[in-house]
């Protein structure tokens, strides 16, 4: 047994003492190749029968626990890979059947559990020296256990719905929930008429039904499956991201595929499916829908879809005049009909449909027969290039309609260009184009000379709108190539990785704020601004808040832009850049930040010794020096990584407190450069991450994030967390780890790392915020004031998209979630679509 033990010990210390000393030549912790030392002459003397093994070791776990401490503190998730293995082998060392085998000693340790006096005073001291060693160890590991050493614990002050709530006058909220519906009604409370409820992007219902004493009390109500899955011939990032819109009593959503379906809101019984039939194309790195639009029409006030049945129940707003048909089949091949209310779908083959909400027909007065093809005047047309991910902005007599263009498939690829169209007819009213800011009159769509700009940065992500100030928000990615900027003109760097209000009449941009300069590093601006009135030192103010990749949410005003939570300039780094190309001297940030310190060779993380050691290794070969470390030649760490400290998901806004509630992530990113010369038969454009062409340009270029070669993150955890925090005074009132790794681990353990995730949440006046988009198969709500998790069940399938609530004809409060996983993320796929309501015991 001791030579068994001595030859495990023997194979686990030789990468470290071959892989410790490389560390150390790369200027790493000596603390490997020490280890992998000791434990090779260790394992020499415990195969040798040596008690001398007992003692030389009892010191290592003493010298590693001091090392573990200086480097991680008490920290559990730290503390473990470093101390594990080493006291493991030390137990191993401890049971009788090795101990017993000993000699150099004539005494042996007695083979009982429970060492009699006699045997106690035959035991060397070395045997007892390990096990004082491994018992404080371990005391010392599992005691951290008990601190809470990442977790930042506080609460939001939201005063202004507790009084609000003291008030039996009204049940209503005194905040700006957005502009009213082109029919003049104002969105009813029961309903949810755009992505963000409104075009104003809260993500907040004035819903209190559902509150934080009784959300515990949540059962599923209703349960359906779309039909709609991922196959064999897709795109790796196939996902629901679909956040539903909520029309009087009917439920509107699209899956990956660009269907839309229509849905009983009481029962989520299929109502009509528009299938446009978009083909498959491996060139597409998106295959998904996060939403679609509602434009309510000008027939009157009594305009709002409900269902037609025999039933008398009455719907959210109190109308009945326009009933959606039940209609079977697929409704893109019934003739079309002339529409006044329209549902509107963007599709991932860059076209435009415009149906009729009760009947699911396409709208023949707009574009051709309900349809507009948004590959119009593009200056490339490559398939699966261009297309439109996020559902577009209805403000006004226009639908304004923005879309993605393949990161670094191609220097020459479609434009990023912003359109207007006539929401009843489809006609061009005016095109913002980055590359050519100036430009906005409407070209002719019918003349192929007249061509957008190459390549220039799309704005890929929800938009936002304020039809009073007569603005619509816009946040903008990057031209292509992402990491090489030598091929932009001055609008483009001027424009890119910012949010853009444009006007809703002509186009024209009224301001800009940027977020990075001369972005390298594929930060694009990635969620829906948020508008809301915001009660600060200065009196009310119409702010607009965004946040960003790099973790900084901006806080502006949004009739101006200019700062309300202050950005100031810092320097950045400037080294490793290749010929032609260079950085900007400074970068902005937002005095609201949940961007991590910069990371360093002690945050390296793994399941044990080795592992994190190669990720010591691979975090020494590569460059860093901090936030916007230029991409490189010889592979540069990009920390937030361009999965984003947030991303599409955004954050929601309760605008009665001024308050935010979001899922800051943290994951680290290499991104290569690779010569073209260099580049061969390597296989390339398959996603986002890998090695992406470039084609036309000097460089391809690499990126993934950092892993470990078990595929985990290379740095320690929590890589996901929920925060809350104060918009006027930028304030972060609390930030918690936030899910498990149950569903990530070969082994279903509910260990709460903090693990990342993609999606949105959602905030009602009753105090609770909504979220799911862990990796993680889990639905949560939270109390908003603390982050306290008030209800958590398990989904079938990832829950990567962001929930919503409504009303049913009942006057239910729902809540409700599209869970259909993530193709790139890997979370569990599926097409579900899942409704709770609170149970009949607490009504």
């Amino acid at each position: 047994m001791e030579k068994l033990v001595a030859i495990i010990m023997a194979v686990f210390a030789a990468p470290l003492l071959i892989g410790g000393a490389y560390l150390l030549s790369l200027g790493g912790s000596p603390y490997y190749l020490f280890a992998g030392v000791i434990m090779l002459t260790t394992a020499f003397l415990l195969f040798k029968k040596h008690w001398s093994a007992y003692g030389l070791y009892a010191l290592f776990i003493v010298a590693t626990m001091v090392w573990a401490l200086w480097e991680s503190g008490f920290y559990w998730w730290a503390l473990a890979p470093r101390v594990g293995f080493p006291l493991i082998f030390g137990l191993l060392m401890l049971l009788p059947w090795v101990a017993n085998k000993m000699r150099g000693h004539k005494p042996q340790v007695a083979a009982s559990t429970s060492p009699t006096t006699d045997s106690v005073k035959k035991s060397p001291l070395y045997y007892w020296g390990l096990l004082a060693s491994v018992v404080v160890g371990a005391l010392l590991s599992f005691g951290s256990l008990a601190n809470n050493a990442t977790d930042k614990l506080g609460e939001l002050d939201l005063s202004a719905t507790d009084k609000s709530d003291q008030d039996d006058s009204t049940d209503e909220t005194s905040a700006n929930l957005g502009d009213p519906l082109s029919n003049g009604q104002q969105t009813p409370d029961g309903e949810w008429s755009a992505y963000g409820r409104t075009d104003y992007g809260q993500r907040y219902s004035p819903l209190t039904q559902i509150n934080t004493d009784n959300v515990k009390d949540l059962e599923l109500a209703w349960q359906i499956q779309t039909g709609d899955v991922k196959g064999p011939n897709d795109v790796g990032e196939t996902t629901y991201q679909v956040t539903p819109l909520k029309i009087g009593n009917a439920l509107y959503l699209c899956t990956p595929h660009n269907w839309v379906m229509a849905l009983d809101a009481d029962s989520g019984e299929t109502l009509w499916k528009f299938d446009p039939q978009v083909e498959e194309n491996l060139q597409r790195q998106h295959q998904t829908c996060r939403g679609v639009s509602y434009y309510a029409g000008q027939a009157g006030t009594d305009n709002t879809p409900v269902i037609a049945d025999d039933t008398t129940a009455t719907n959210a707003a109190g109308t009945r005049d326009t009933m959606v048909q039940k209609i079977a089949g697929n409704t893109f091949d019934n003739t079309s009909k002339q529409c006044d209310a329209k549902i509107f779908i963007p599709t991932s083959d860059a076209k435009l449909y415009a149906l009729d909400p009760n009947t699911g027909q396409r709208c023949q007065d707009f574009g051709d027969d309900g349809a507009l093809d948004l590959m119009h005047n593009m200056p490339f047309t490559q398939a699966g290039y261009y297309y439109s991910t996020s559902p577009p902005v209805v403000a006004g007599d226009v639908i304004i309609v923005a879309g993605a263009v393949n990161d670094n498939y191609d220097v020459n690829s479609p434009s990023g260009v912003i359109r207007a169209y006539d929401v009843n007819t489809g006609e061009l009213m005016w095109n913002w184009d980055s590359g050519d800011p100036e430009n906005t009159a409407p070209f002719d769509v019918n003349d192929p000379t007249q061509t957008y700009k190459t390549s220039s940065p799309n704005s890929w992500a929800i938009a936002s709108a304020d039809e009073e100030l007569g603005l619509a928000y816009f946040p903008m990615g990057n031209r292509t190539p992402d990491q090489l900027g030598s091929y932009r003109n001055a609008a483009e760097e001027k424009y890119a990785t910012s949010v853009v209000a444009l006007d809703i009449e002509t186009g024209e941009a009224r301001w800009v704020q940027q977020f990075v300069h001369h972005d390298l590093w594929d930060m694009d601006t990635p969620a829906q601004p948020t508008l809301l009135d915001l009660d600060t030192a200065d009196g009310v103010q119409p702010a607009l808040v965004v946040p960003t990749k790099q973790g900084d949410v901006y806080v502006l005003n949004r009739a101006t832009g200019e700062p309300i939570v202050p950005i100031k300039e810092r320097e950045a780094p400037q080294g490793y850049l290749v010929a032609g190309e260079h950085a900007a001297p400074t970068q902005p940030y937002s005095g609201l930040s949940f961007e991590p310190e910069m990371m360093t060779e002690k945050d390296m993380w793994g399941a044990s010794l080795i592992d994190q050691m190669m990720c010591r290794i691979e975090f020494n070969q590569l460059n860093y020096d901090g936030r916007y470390t230029p991409p490189s030649t010889n592979g540069s760490l990009v920390y937030p990584g361009n999965f984003g400290t947030f991303n599409w998901g955004g954050i929601a806004v309760d605008p009665e407190n001024g308050v935010m509630f979001g899922m800051p992530t943290y994951l680290a990113f290499t991104s290569k450069l690779i010569p073209r010369e260099t580049l061969g038969d390597a296989e390339t454009n398959k996603g986002e991450q890998g090695v992406n062409a470039n084609e036309g340009a000097d460089y391809a270029v690499e990126l993934g994030p950092f892993l470990s070669p078990l595929g985990v993150p290379c740095q320690q955890p929590p890589w996901g967390t929920i925060a809350g925090a104060d918009l006027a005074t930028g304030e972060i009132a609390y930030q918690r780890k936030n899910g498990t790794v149950q569903d990530l681990s070969p082994i279903p353990i509910k260990l709460e790392l903090g693990v990342p995730g993609i999606g949105g949440p959602m905030i009602t006046k009753g105090g609770v915020a909504f979220l799911s988009a862990a990796t993680e198969n889990n639905f949560r709500a939270y109390d908003l004031k603390n982050g306290d998790v008030l209800w958590n069940v398990r989904i079938p399938a990832g829950g990567q998209a962001t929930p919503m609530t409504y009303l049913n004809s009942k006057g239910e409060q729902m809540v409700l979630l599209v869970a259909g996983g993530h193709g790139s993320v890997g979370t569990t796929i599926g097409d579900y679509v899942m409704a709770y309501k609170l149970g009949d015991q607490s009504k």
